[in-house]
């Protein structure tokens, strides 16, 4: 089986910075100079690209000294999914127990609920 390699034509340059700090970028480069065989200059890199949700995610390191407490990591850290109706990220505990914020998807643990609370009115 052959993969092929297929381009979206309307991805913009958002499209892509979106889906490469969704997904992450690490860069690993090992760069050395040598000449007549000894090595004279030996670089490593060490580069990641993501955003703190997928860092958190992943467990990605910091420099010493970050601060993890601003609200943004403590955002990050909760576990969210997509809406399988209009694919917006969510936290996972609403998305199940009362439905999506963004579309008014329902999921079925939230309709069981509801029929539970009140069976008179479904």
């Amino acid at each position: 089986m052959v993969l092929e390699a297929s381009r979206n034509s309307s991805s913009t340059l958002v499209d892509v910075i979106d889906r490469i700090l969704d997904k992450g970028l690490v860069i690993n480069a090992d760069i050395t100079v040598s000449l007549a065989g000894v090595e004279l200059l030996g670089i490593k890199i060490r580069a990641a690209l993501a955003s703190f949700e997928t860092a958190a995610r992943y467990g990605l390191e910091f420099p010493s000294g970050t601060n993890y407490e601003t609200s943004a990591w403590q955002e990050a850290r909760i576990g969210k999914e997509n809406c399988p109706q209009c694919d917006k990220r969510t936290p996972v505990e609403e998305l199940i127990s009362t439905g999506c914020p963004w579309c008014g998807w329902i999921s079925a643990k939230a309709k069981t609920l509801a029929q539970k609370a009140a069976p008179s009115m479904m």
